[in-house]
């Protein structure tokens, strides 16, 4: 079968088309025919080694996101797990955490670091390592799941508890921040939106933003979003803050959120180095909560909301499988608005 893996060396010219022998499911597992796979921002560090001694040796097959159709079911896999030929299923991205709080055990197996990922014709798992989807989904808005929907999900829903009338700033256009958006606007919270692109604003408006706020043209922009937050509920600033920036933007995120509010450590993508005013965090009882994805428990949660309302995420452009490494480039820009995918059609 085909894959797109890191091979010889950690570098991005070490990242090519491959072959490897079609895996078959053993027992207690199935087997996917892959049909799409999406990108994160973590696939950026994955061929250069970005997570260190825990990865897998080489070679490694690239992504953590997609979806496939379920065309082999191993022996002694259990009825009640519903499992059936012709259905698509994705792939959790931790491959060990089934449900509760999350672990060292939990988090130690992910898919496109400690083992081969997604990028690939066909893909081995076991049942409890992964779930179906939604029937409204084409193929590829399905592999956006795993990683990006569920981290904006387990940020506001299970850990963040944001209720209707909340107010949800969200940084960014990007995977993980649309999510975030939409899940906001589903729970009857308002939505602060914050990108460097007017137009990008726009598309974010269109999508359901009650307020948005080009953070380049304000850089000092935290006090202005807290004003925002107390027209639109009336409380001393936002209930929640999903924070992808880091080191740029968590001071001016704490300058934003509420006495008593969330911040959802969720990327660092300006740096990951905390040089923040903790003051404002001690005396304002701030609370700031990492958010690594979430479980398969969360996932079928999401999966069920998204269908009452039939959700879809928000895809900017799908590559040819062949193209990862265009696909990648994309991402990177920093251009896109929502999902970056790949198709998969194994032959």
């Amino acid at each position: 079968m085909k894959v797109f893996q890191v091979e010889g060396a950690w570098t991005h010219d070490h990242l090519r088309l491959g072959q490897r022998p079609q895996p078959q499911a053993g027992a207690g597992q199935i087997r996917l025919a892959m049909r799409a796979a999406a990108l994160n921002y973590r696939d950026l560090l994955v061929p250069l080694k970005g997570y260190g001694s825990r990865m897998q040796d080489l070679p490694l097959v690239m992504l953590s996101d997609g979806v496939g159709v379920v065309d082999q079911i191993g022996p002694g896999v259990a009825p009640g797990l519903g499992v059936a030929q012709g259905q698509r299923w994705c792939p959790m991205l931790f491959q060990g955490w089934q449900g509760g709080a999350p672990d060292a055990q939990k988090l130690s197996r992910g898919l496109g670091c400690e083992t081969d990922g997604t990028c690939a014709e066909w893909l081995v798992t076991d049942p409890l390592s992964a779930a179906p989807v939604p029937d409204h989904l084409t193929d590829v808005e399905a592999a956006c799941l795993p990683t990006a929907g569920l981290t904006a999900w387990r940020a506001l829903v299970t850990d963040g508890n944001v209720r209707p009338g909340d107010v949800v700033v969200v940084q960014g256009t990007g995977g993980v921040a649309l999510f975030a958006l939409q899940f906001a606007k589903l729970l009857g919270a308002y939505a602060i939106v914050l990108s460097s692109s007017d137009e990008k604003l726009a598309k974010a408006q269109a999508l359901g933003a009650d307020e948005v706020l080009n953070y380049v043209k304000e850089p000092a922009w935290g006090r202005t979003v807290k004003a925002m937050a107390q027209r639109l509920s009336g409380r001393d600033g936002a209930d929640h803050v999903v924070e992808l920036g880091g080191t740029s933007t968590l001071e001016q995120s704490l300058r934003a959120v509420r006495a008593g509010g969330t911040l959802s450590l969720i990327g660092v993508l300006g740096g990951a180095k905390l040089d923040a005013p903790l003051g404002l965090v001690v005396t304002r009882a701030v609370r700031l909560q990492g958010v690594t994805v979430g479980s398969r428990d969360d996932f079928v949660a999401m999966c069920s909301a998204m269908a009452r309302v039939q959700m879809r995420p928000v895809v900017d452009s799908v590559y040819p499988f062949e193209a990862l490494k265009d696909a990648l480039a994309h991402l990177k820009s920093g251009k896109h608005f929502g999902k970056v995918c790949v198709g998969i059609q194994p032959g």
